[in-house]
């Protein structure tokens, strides 16, 4: 049987992130992918221009549609602007009983925009966290979420601690941000023990839509029956390969390659 991903965010035009980079994602791993759209970005690889958020009835009509008729093994939220359509699609999550939930907690694009207004982050911690299978914050989110600087190993494991604390199954600290110019290294904290994942650093700008693709590859792995372990092993491949081919598109940070992952034998070869 076919299964399913639900992602719960923004729309970039450009292409490399959010909505369109979870779809990309979804079809690459041969899930079923859906969308429930919160806002629409003008945007492109130098920066966002405009972010415009959907009323309120409009998410809530799109949740109920995909839910009521199609259903979902899996779902992800990504940009969710504000504190009402928070509290819209963890009312969703509750009325639908959907227990594998991925909260990419988007506060900040890579140009430095601000994504998630500052009074939405308390209805993240009260109201959706709570309700997540596992969260993806990298290490800035993480600080925010956590309300703590992270410089070390240590400081990481404090703040997935602290992040649990909301009621998380599963944290998951990205360390793309760490000053480490060898190693990518993610730590999960399962409730009891931690995990590291690690992959080669890759030197590049054309990493636009990174911290949705990931998320995203989690999520199409959980929706297949992936245990948390297995789908951020995946998901880690996905994105290193999605880095290391990029596309050289635009003139910021470029967007990364979502099929390489299942061509990068014939990338090898141009």
């Amino acid at each position: 049987m076919m299964k399913k991903a639900l992602t719960i965010a923004g729309s970039d035009s450009g292409g490399g992130a959010g909505i369109q980079a979870d779809l990309k994602t979804f079809q690459e791993l041969e899930v079923y992918g859906m969308s429930v759209l919160t806002a629409v970005t003008a945007q492109n690889t130098l920066g966002v221009q405009g972010v415009y958020p959907l009323p309120y009835e409009a998410v809530a009509k799109q949740l109920d549609s995909v839910l009521v008729d199609i259903g979902t093994d899996a779902l992800k939220t990504g940009m969710l602007f504000d504190s009402e359509i928070i509290e819209i699609v963890a009312e969703k999550v509750k009325q639908y009983q959907l227990n594998t939930l991925v909260v990419d907690p988007v506060m900040i694009a890579k140009g430095g925009a601000s994504l998630l207004q500052t009074e939405a982050i308390l209805a993240l911690r009260k109201s959706l966290l709570p309700l997540s299978f596992v969260t993806t914050p990298n290490i800035p989110e993480a600080e925010v979420l956590a309300n703590m600087e992270i410089t070390s190993q240590e400081d990481k494991k404090e703040a997935a601690k602290r992040i649990a604390d909301f009621g998380v199954n599963n944290v998951l600290i990205k360390g793309g941000h760490e000053e480490n110019a060898d190693i990518a290294s993610d730590l999960l904290f399962d409730g009891e023990h931690f995990h590291t994942f690690t992959s080669k650093r890759i030197q590049t700008e054309n990493t636009h839509g990174t911290g949705c693709t990931f998320s995203a590859a989690i999520t199409a792995e959980l929706a297949k029956g992936a245990s948390i372990f297995d789908a951020i092993s995946v998901a880690k491949a996905f994105i290193t390969d999605a880095i290391t081919y990029d596309l050289h598109i635009g003139n910021g940070h470029g967007p990364t390659n979502h099929w390489a992952y299942k061509h990068k034998g014939v990338l090898d070869n141009d």
